[in-house]
C-alpha cells in the first residue's frame, strides 16, 4: 500500500472516508435538481455508483440506461457533481451479461462461453477492447468483468447457464481472462475478476438465497486467481456469497475473514480492492440486517459494499449506510484504521484513471 494515499485517507473527515466504502445503485435517470442520487453525490460523496439497464424491483425495461447519448449525459453529470472521481461501474460481460443492449443502441457482444469456445485469446482480447471502446465512450470506468468461475457444473442457473464463463479448465480461464483484461487495460478501463473464491461448482444462485458449495468446491477454482495476481492482472476483485463450511463454519465468503483476509489477501498475495458482490441479494440480505452485514464485512477484509438498489422493493440510503457504519466506529466494533486502509486502496486505484 502507497503511503501517499493513507495520509490522504488519513486527512479525510470520518464520514468522507466511510462514504468511499459504497458503490451504490439508484433508481431511474433523473438529472434535475431534486435527484436524489446527485444529492447523495453531492452531499456524501460516495466511492462510486453501479449502472443497470432494467428496474427488477418493478420489472420495468428502462432503469439508468436509454440511449448512448442519454446515458454519456448521465456519467457526465454524475461526475461534474463529484467531489472527487467516481468508479461508474457496470456488468458489461458480453453475450447476456450485457447491460448496454444492441435495443438501446449499443453494439452486440459476444458472451464468455462463445469466446472460451472459440478459443483465440488474441480474438478475446479484440472483442473485449469493442466493449471497452463503448464503455470509456459513455463515461464508465469499471466493468465488473471478466469472470473467473469455471464451467465445473454445467446445470448452474447463474453462471455455466448464462454463458459466463470461459471454460471448465482453469488454465483456458485464465487464458482468457488475461487476454480480456489486456483489451481493457488498452482503453483505460478497470475490470474486476469475479467471483471470489469460484462459484462455478455451484448449482444455486445467491441472488435467491443461501448457496452452499461445501460438497462441490474444487481447489482448482482458485487457480485463475493465483495465476492473475500473481501477473498483476487483477485491480479488483468482487466476492461470491457462496458458504463453505471448509473455510467458516458462520460465514458466506463475503463476509468472511478467514476467506478474503487469510485467503485471498495471505495465501494469494492479493493488494488491490475487494468489493462485494451486491449486498441486497437474498443469501446476505435474508440472513443479516445492514449493521451487521457492513460489521462483518469490515472484519472481513471488504474494502467496498455494492448495494445495486435493484433487487429488493426498499432500496438502502448511502446516509443509513454511512451511519451505520459510523455506529460501529462509535461502538468500538471497527477501528478508522481499517477504514484507512480501504480508502488508501480505493484512492490509488482511481489514480489510475487519471
Amino acid at each position: 500500500m502507497n503511503d501517499k494515499y493513507l495520509q490522504i485517507a488519513r486527512s479525510q473527515s470520518t464520514r468522507r472516508k466511510i462514504a468511499q466504502l459504497f458503490l451504490m445503485g439508484f433508481r431511474g435517470s433523473d438529472l434535475s435538481e431534486n435527484s436524489e442520487i446527485l444529492k447523495d453525490i453531492a452531499d456524501e460523496n460516495p466511492g462510486g455508483v453501479i449502472l443497470f439497464d432494467r428496474d427488477m424491483v418493478h420489472k420495468k425495461p428502462v432503469h439508468n440506461i436509454q440511449s448512448p447519448e442519454q446515458l454519456k449525459a448521465l456519467t457526465q453529470k454524475l461526475q461534474e457533481t463529484a467531489e472527487s472521481p467516481l468508479f461508474i461501474g457496470i456488468d458489461q460481460e458480453g453475450g447476456i451479461i450485457q447491460r448496454l443492449k444492441p435495443e438501446y443502441g449499443f453494439p452486440e457482444t459476444k458472451s464468455h462461453k462463445h469466446l472460451g469456445e472459440r478459443d483465440d485469446p488474441a480474438y478475446t482480447e479484440e472483442q473485449s477492447a469493442l466493449i471497452a471502446d463503448v464503455l470509456a465512450d459513455s463515461g464508465i470506468n469499471l466493468n465488473f468483468a471478466p469472470v473467473l468461475d469455471l464451467a465445473i457444473q454445467p446445470k448452474s442457473m447463474i453462471i455455466a447457464g448464462r454463458e459466463r464463463s470461459f471454460g471448465r479448465s482453469a488454465e483456458k480461464v485464465a487464458q482468457h481472462a488475461e487476454a480480456y483484461i489486456k483489451g481493457h487495460q488498452n482503453k483505460n478501463i478497470l475490470t474486476c475478476c469475479k467471483h471470489f473464491p469460484g462459484h462455478g461448482s455451484a448449482l444455486g444462485d445467491t441472488h435467491a438465497g443461501f448457496v452452499d458449495v461445501t460438497e462441490t468446491w474444487l481447489e482448482e477454482e482458485l487457480a485463475p486467481y493465483e495465476t492473475l495476481i500473481e501477473k498483476g492482472m487483477c485491480p479488483m476483485i468482487m466476492t461470491a456469497h457462496i458458504f463453505n463450511a471448509n473455510w467458516d463454519s458462520s460465514n458466506p465468503s463475503t463476509l468472511s475473514n478467514k476467506v478474503l483476509t487469510k485467503m485471498l489477501r495471505g495465501k494469494l498475495g492479493f493488494e488491490g480492492v475487494v468489493i462485494s458482490d451486491d449486498m441486497q441479494m437474498r443469501a446476505i440480505s435474508d440472513h443479516y440486517s445492514l449493521k451487521d452485514s457492513l460489521r462483518l464485512g469490515i472484519d472481513a477484509g471488504l474494502d467496498m459494499f455494492c448495494f445495486g438498489n435493484n433487487l429488493l422493493p426498499e432500496p438502502v440510503k448511502l446516509s443509513d449506510a454511512i451511519d451505520a457504519v459510523e455506529a460501529l466506529l462509535d461502538a468500538g466494533e471497527i477501528t478508522e484504521e481499517r477504514i484507512e486502509r480501504s480508502v488508501a486502496r480505493i484512492l490509488e486505484l482511481k489514480a489510475t484513471l487519471n
